[in-house]
């Protein structure tokens, strides 16, 4: 399985248990996309505030306004593919989350922020795997799909759907 660096900045509540949360999102998304399921892949993984997603967001992506995610990949789509089962450890790349993004999406979803945490970890994982819900709606689709199928197994409800239980979970 692939291995998580993982850091947990304030804002992000020490009520629950992101570490534990994060690495069940990272085998949910191993199960649906076999190649993130790779024992020599790492990623980090930043749970940070606002201010730091949008610093990062405009000084990588040219856009200055903080996002729920970010994902920076570090290994093409068909590197990733070819990887060999053995040899050291392969950076995967790097995923950044905002507390006040996250927080106020799920509010307005109605499903608890760490269900929402778990889908855009899911959803990070997938655009470092190579997948790309911007290229075409088929490959959104595709990418919304194997989401809805990671966060099943972890019974959580389909994001896209109409609002959730206020508990996040499958009705």
């Amino acid at each position: 399985m692939l291995t998580l660096e993982i850091d947990i900045e304030s804002p992000w509540p020490t009520t629950s248990d992101w570490a534990a949360l994060a690495n069940r999102a990272a085998q949910a998304a191993g199960d649906v996309a076999p190649e993130l399921a790779h024992p020599r892949l790492l990623a980090s993984l930043l749970f940070t505030a606002d201010d730091d997603v949008q610093a990062l967001n405009r000084e990588w992506r040219g856009k200055d306004k903080p996002t729920n995610v970010l994902s920076f990949p570090m290994l093409a789509r068909s590197d990733l593919l070819d990887l060999a089962p053995e040899g050291p450890p392969e950076l995967l790349g790097d995923i950044a989350l905002a507390f006040e993004t996250c927080a106020r999406e799920a509010a307005e979803k109605n499903c608890p922020i760490e269900a929402h945490a778990a889908h855009l970890i899911v959803h990070g994982l997938l655009h470092l795997a190579g997948h790309d819900h911007e290229i075409s709606s088929a490959d959104a689709e595709a990418m919304e799909a194997l989401e809805i199928k990671a966060l099943a197994s972890l019974g959580l409800a389909d994001p896209y759907a109409a609002p959730q239980s206020s508990d996040g979970a499958v009705n």
